[in-house]
């Protein structure tokens, strides 16, 4: 896709997945999030469904909100488990992913771009005090 044609919101999907570490995984309502629009977890499914490949897009490290595979067999699970397999990334039963151990936490100063960005992170943050 011509980058000039791009909405903004998928210029900053494409930046927040590009900046997603190897060994790590994020959510895509965090992607969403993150490039400032939390209510599009859909429309981040959709950029990678359609441009990943060509962009060079890390598809792989963006799993679903419970902390699995969203994928179905035969149309990318095996692939996506594979290739986070490879990277480090234990992948369970059912694809799931140990987000206590593996979901990527950007830094405050990148992730305060957005308010959206902001309350994902306080949310994140509150939610790991109550674990174990």
């Amino acid at each position: 896709m011509d980058r000039r044609s791009e909405t903004p919101f998928t210029r900053q999907v494409k930046t927040v997945l590009r900046a997603i570490p190897r060994g790590r995984v994020v959510t895509y309502g965090q992607v969403a999030a993150l490039a400032s629009r939390e209510r599009a977890a859909r429309g981040v499914a959709w950029i990678l469904h359609s441009s990943a490949a060509a962009a060079g897009l890390p598809w792989h490290r963006v799993i679903g909100g419970r902390g699995a595979i969203s994928l179905p067999p035969g149309r990318g699970f095996r692939e996506q488990k594979t290739l986070l397999e490879a990277e480090g990334v234990a992948v369970g039963r059912g694809g799931r992913v140990d987000l206590r151990r593996y979901q990527w936490e950007p830094s405050a100063g990148a992730a305060a771009r957005s308010r959206a960005a902001r309350k994902f992170l306080r949310e994140l943050t509150k939610h790991r005090k109550d674990l174990p």
